[in-house]
């Protein structure tokens, strides 16, 4: 994954070893050549040296081996008069006054020659690879440092730019803390210049989707309040109209059956639009949901028992947080979701336990069931079962897809299985226990 903090440091590091890297050898060539006029001038100064001493054959300076790294000769016309030890007995280079390099012995020397006021011919002579070799250990030194600092200036270098891109790093973390629910715009207290930009355009698009979302939600509601009163008008003249045909009529209770769905479906939108996130947490509380269960089941149970169907409660008093309302909404969708798809004389079974410190509330039932397949894709809004041939389990396809949302505003969890009845679903919530329950 492409790093802005890797690509930085990168060119950076790149850019700060060339310019380095150039400073030293500038540096080199400069040092060097300072080096090379500072042994020339004390090759002169050893030349002016030997001028004055002007030593014969039976001194010591001539008698002496002297170095090898530095020689000397004195001439008068062709006549050698003096040499030290390590010195040639032919002339060192021609009788030409200044510097300059010559080969002899082997070796490339750096060599200086002057006529005396005598007439006499002084030379002196010092070995070129040793002078280079003292220049650039004296150079070396001085920049060996620099070079040795570049690892110690690429960790400096990924710590600052590090904190120079904190402020990013806040922005990313303030954006992955929001909720999906969440589209209050970013704060961001006195960003850098280059972050306003981003700031804005991140606070305008989540305008834009709250704008968006908060006119899909009252167009529905609108929509499913528009739709209540035709649909009790339709209820009313479909009872007036039962009195003037014969009981059993098949097309009146085709239509009976359609006005039943249509409002359900509009009831269903409704509930889609109460959960606003802001009211629903603002009401959490601790309560009973075993309890809340009795209450909800025991309004289901006409229902279930027109079908025949098996409706029971087990399970013990656990306190939960949550939405008293929503909870009971989650519970009505998965009571009717088992009613619709469970044959008749089948059974339904509603089951409210503590597991790992969560409140666990079960439904299952001993209908056809979901396949593994269709299993994450239930929760999608007006999603139906593509195996169901019961004409009474044809729904709006947003009874789970409500339920979920109520799941996802209490931070819950809901999984899909199968039934311990034999064949069927069995839907599994768990929700936060309240404090007392934890402490009992």
């Amino acid at each position: 994954m492409n790093s802005i903090r890797t690509q930085l440091v990168t060119m950076l590091i790149a850019a700060f070893t060339l310019v380095t890297f150039l400073a030293a050898l500038n540096g080199y060539r400069s040092s060097m050549a300072e080096a090379e006029s500072l042994m020339d001038t004390q090759l002169a100064d050893a030349l002016s040296l030997l001028e004055v001493t002007r030593p014969t054959r039976d001194d010591p300076i001539a008698k002496s081996h002297g170095s090898s790294d530095f020689v000397f000769q004195v001439w008068r016309n062709d006549e050698l008069l003096l040499r030290s030890a390590a010195a040639p007995d032919e002339r060192i280079g021609e009788p030409l006054s200044g510097f300059r390099y010559i080969n002899f012995s082997g070796y490339r020397w750096r060599t200086l020659a002057q006529q005396g006021r005598g007439g006499s011919w002084y030379i002196v002579a010092e070995r070129a690879d040793r002078r280079h070799m003292l220049a650039e250990k004296i150079v070396l030194e001085s920049i060996l440092p620099l070079l040795l600092w570049l690892p110690v200036s690429a960790v400096l270098i990924w710590v600052l730019v590090g904190l120079g891109l904190r402020p990013l790093r806040e922005l990313s973390s303030q954006i992955n803390l929001k909720q999906s629910d969440d589209l209050e715009p970013l704060q961001q207290h006195n960003p850098p210049a280059e972050l306003v930009p981003l700031v804005q355009s991140a606070n305008s698009l989540l305008a834009r989707l709250a704008s968006s979302f908060e006119r899909e939600k009252h167009f529905a509601a609108h929509a499913a309040h528009e739709l209540r009163t035709p649909l009790s008008v339709l209820k009313v003249h479909l009872h007036n109209l039962a009195s003037e045909l014969p009981a059993g009529h098949r097309g009146l209770e085709y239509a009976n059956s359609g006005v039943e769905r249509m409002h359900h479906l509009v009831e269903q939108i409704l509930d889609l639009n109460r959960t606003n996130p802001n009211i629903i947490k603002a009401n959490f509380q601790a309560l009973d949901l075993h309890s809340l269960a009795q209450r909800v089941t025991a309004e289901a149970w006409p229902r279930f028992s027109e079908k025949g169907q098996n409706l029971s409660l087990s399970g013990e008093t656990v306190w939960v947080i949550g939405d008293a309302v929503m909870l009971e909404i989650l519970l009505h969708n998965l009571l009717d979701n088992a009613n619709k798809y469970t044959p008749e004389n089948g059974a339904v079974l509603v089951s409210i336990s503590q597991h790992r410190n969560l409140g666990r509330l079960v439904v299952e039932d001993s209908g056809p069931g979901v396949s593994a397949v269709e299993r994450d894709r239930v929760f999608e809004r007006f999603y139906r079962l593509t195996e169901s041939s019961n004409d009474s389990a044809k729904g709006s396809g947003l009874g789970l897809a409500i339920v979920q949302h109520i799941v996802q505003l209490h931070n819950a969890d809901i999984t899909l299985a199968d039934s311990q009845l034999g064949t069927g679903l069995a839907v599994t919530v768990e929700l936060e226990l309240s404090s007392e329950c934890i402490e009992s």
